[in-house]
């Protein structure tokens, strides 16, 4: 029997709704599908389910053949009409989605490439310079063993398989019940145990082993097979799930084994931790405040090892690739995980350099903190905030402790990004609320979706384009898409009751992109009032980033109450000169008198109409810049949470600061 129906479940069967939807299934005894474009799963596998990205408002069909099929099909065509099914509060074992907020922003760092510094360079994954002894992690490749099973074992070679699975979910289960556990490592870990519970990978291995294959080569071979559909996926939440999915079989395969993965237990205090690749599970149990630091060949600024890293403050340059192999037999490792510089063995004089700029940052770490609570002015006694770009409320505490006065960039892409699906009003408005009452009474300043074709997320289609960052991007996609767009102002709106919110308009070229904007807000604002939501209204701004906003900057200061200027976009389009790629570096710098001059400009024009001229992009936090700035009239500055507290300082320490 079957049933088409239009999914009406908030967002779509996303991770928790789609794990709710495999429970429901299972309590029936038929064999239930469920179908969407021509292409059916099961419905009683959370990952295959994921995997079919079902969305709100699509049309599915739900298949069922058994004896309850009948009461099946009523069971889920109403769960999936529900709008609020599976978003009940689900048991934490079950979340899938704590693991993918990432403790910080992830760099956009280029790709590998040879520099004309000594050493080898990777992908910047976690900032922070370490040196210490190196600490070889390549545990054995687990081969398959490419047996053919006789009919008469294949019963028992299943019973092994479902064993070691136990074995393993067990395990998981007694790492879950430390209360040494970070809230992030947890969720991690607990993703994992989902996996190696779910059918679609237990289910594919038995298949095999039915076939004759023996349990190894089974598990090895099911989850290849998985984590490649989930690599093929344009999704950062999918392809995560392809390494996870590794990780488990391959936990699996050592339960099978009788054999524990080598161990990270004596690694030394300080010692710089070399891998080809680290497992999620392996990195969250090792003895992280022992690591000094992580270098590794397979892994990029996304990965759960970047994660797990940045959350505790350990340097890590990933990406090596087979590069990693030239670490092996080195004695001693310095690293930047602000560059992505490894070298190997360094010489006296790199090794002076390295170990100067550990004790200097340990130095300026515990000097620094004295400025937290201070309040930086100009010699005419106009206070300069100094604010933290932030990209998750994750990071609220980091900034919070730095003594951030509010937020001058809140990057709301991550949000999107970090979802399988479009992040709905209601969780928007929460989010932005939060931020908002975590920094009150100092404002913080939302940036509107700031997507394109370089960082796709799922539930919006971005062409083919040569060059994305020139491409439909920023307010240009939001104002061609005012579904997605409106639905994040009218969020913004209902934040704005806290009274600190302020909205921040990205990749600005033209004066009529503010007055579309503004044209959505009021009827945005309209529609909310004939519904009864509370809501406020806020500060409009933008973001000055392209050489266009620069030349009209005069005009653009007549439409907005402040101007924000992004320095990392800003630089590589004046200077044409791609700030991802290694190769122009040295062209891509803040201070280049063309970059500077075209700061001054917006300075200058924003001073001349009386708003408030800001700083978000990297340069902000440059204590060799900031007197320049602050003299040009910027009045707020905006940055990393580490240099809020050197920003300060530097203020502080101006003389005779004016513009």
């Amino acid at each position: 029997m079957e049933r088409s129906t239009i999914v009406r479940v908030h967002e779509g069967l996303h991770a928790r709704p789609a794990t709710r939807f495999v429970k429901l299934a299972k309590g029936f005894e038929s064999d239930v599908e469920i179908i969407k474009d021509g292409k059916a799963v099961s419905a009683k596998s959370s990952v295959k389910l994921m995997l079919l990205a079902v969305k709100e408002n699509q049309e599915v069909t739900v298949r069922a053949n058994g004896a309850d099929a009948i009461e099946a099909l009523e069971a889920l065509i109403g769960y999936l009409e529900n709008p609020k099914a599976g978003l009940e509060e689900e048991e934490p074992a079950a979340n899938a989605d704590t693991p993918e907020a990432p403790a910080a922003p992830a760099p956009r760092v280029a790709a590998p490439a040879a520099t004309e510094e000594a050493g080898l360079r990777g992908v910047a994954a976690s900032e922070g310079v370490a040196i210490g002894p190196a600490f070889a992690h390549f545990p054995p490749e687990i081969a398959a063993q490419g047996r053919t099973l006789k009919q008469d074992e294949i019963a028992g070679e299943i019973e092994r398989f479902r064993g070691a699975v136990a074995t393993v979910q067990a395990r998981m289960d007694r790492a879950l019940a430390q209360d040494s556990l970070s809230a992030g490592d947890r969720g991690i870990i607990a993703a994992l145990r989902d996996i190696a519970a779910d059918d679609s990978l237990t289910g594919e291995a038995e298949a095999l082993i039915r076939d004759a294959s023996d349990a190894v080569s089974a598990t090895i071979t099911a989850a290849s097979t998985i984590a490649a559909d989930f690599s093929k996926v344009d999704d950062h939440y999918l392809n995560a799930r392809a390494d996870d999915v590794q990780a488990v079989g391959r936990q699996i395969c050592l339960a099978l084994l009788g054999q524990d993965d080598v161990s990270l237990e004596t690694i030394p205090q300080g010692a710089i931790l070399i891998a080809d690749d680290i497992g999620a599970w392996d990195l969250a149990r090792a003895p992280l405040k022992r690591i000094g630091g992580v270098v590794c060949g397979h892994g990029g600024a996304t990965s759960h090892i970047a994660i797990i890293a940045r959350t505790h403050g350990i340097p890590a340059v990933l990406g090596l690739g087979d590069r990693i192999n030239a670490l092996r037999t080195a004695r001693d490792v310095a690293l930047d995980g602000n560059s992505g510089r490894v070298v190997i063995d360094p010489d006296a004089a790199t090794r002076a350099d390295f170990t100067a700029r550990v004790e200097a940052a340990a130095r300026e770490r515990a000097g620094l903190t004295a400025f937290k609570a201070v309040t930086p002015k100009r010699a005419d006694g106009t206070i300069i905030e100094v604010a933290a770009n932030l990209g998750s409320l994750e990071e609220i505490e980091a900034a919070v402790e730095a003594g951030a006065m509010g937020v001058g960039l809140f990057r709301t892409e991550l949000l999107f990004m970090r979802h399988m699906h479009l992040p709905s009003e209601d969780m928007q408005a929460e989010t932005y609320a939060a931020l908002a009452k975590a920094f009150a009474p100092y404002p913080v300043i939302v940036r509107t979706l700031d997507i394109g074709g370089d960082k796709p997320i799922a539930g919006i289609d971005f062409p083919e384009e040569e060059n994305p960052f020139l491409g439909w991007r920023g307010i240009r996609m939001c104002l061609d898409r005012p579904d997605i767009f409106k639905r994040q102002l009218r969020a913004l709106l209902r934040a704005a009751v806290q009274g600190n919110v302020k909205v921040m308009l990205p990749m600005v070229s033209d004066v009529a992109e503010v007055r579309q904007t503004r044209v959505l807000i009021e009827e945005c604002a309209a529609e909310l009032k004939a519904e009864g939501v509370p809501h406020a209204a806020f500060d409009l701004g933008v973001m000055i980033e392209t050489p266009a906003a620069v030349l009209i900057a005069p005009a653009l200061a007549r439409e907005v109450s402040f101007f924000s200027i992004g320095t990392n976009d800003l630089t590589q389009y004046i200077m044409a000169a791609d700030r991802l790629n290694p190769t122009v570096a040295k062209l891509n710098d803040v201070s280049n008198p063309a970059v500077m001059s075209a700061i001054e400009m917006t300075a200058k024009a924003g001073v001349a109409a009386g708003i408030m001229v800001g700083m978000c992009g990297e340069a902000a936090g440059r204590p060799d810049l900031i007197p320049a700035f602050v003299g040009m009239g910027l009045t707020e500055l905006s940055m990393s949470p580490a240099s809020i507290q050197r920003a300060k300082k530097t203020i502080a320490g101006m003389a005779g600061a004016s513009t």
